[in-house]
């Protein structure tokens, strides 16, 4: 099972995504859990995550969580604008993948 955690500033907008990436997850067969936080919540999730992506709204924290998180193998990384704004569930849970997999390689 694949945990996929999303933050944004309030966790809100990335609750809609969250709902689209599970569809999306559902329909190509992929097992994930993935869930929408708040950025001061995090802390909370951080060890049921394998992949944390960042809403465009909060890259600037990008290097503070790689330094904190890719350390105990957590994937970090930002997610693409457009797919966040068009709410493209199906491309951003292919990007979580894809960059599970390279972890991997």
């Amino acid at each position: 099972m694949k945990r996929i955690t999303l933050v944004c500033g309030a966790g809100m907008s990335t609750s809609l995504l969250v709902t689209k990436m599970e569809t999306a997850a559902i329909k190509l067969g992929v097992e994930a859990k993935i869930i929408a936080v708040a950025e001061a919540d995090l802390k909370n999730h951080i060890n049921n995550t394998d992949i944390l992506l960042l809403g465009p709204q909060v890259r600037f924290l990008l290097n503070k969580y790689k330094t904190a998180y890719e350390p105990k193998g957590i994937i970090i990384d930002v997610i693409n604008s457009i797919d966040y704004g068009m709410m493209n569930g199906e491309k951003v849970l292919n990007c979580a993948l894809n960059l599970l997999q390279k972890s991997k390689e």
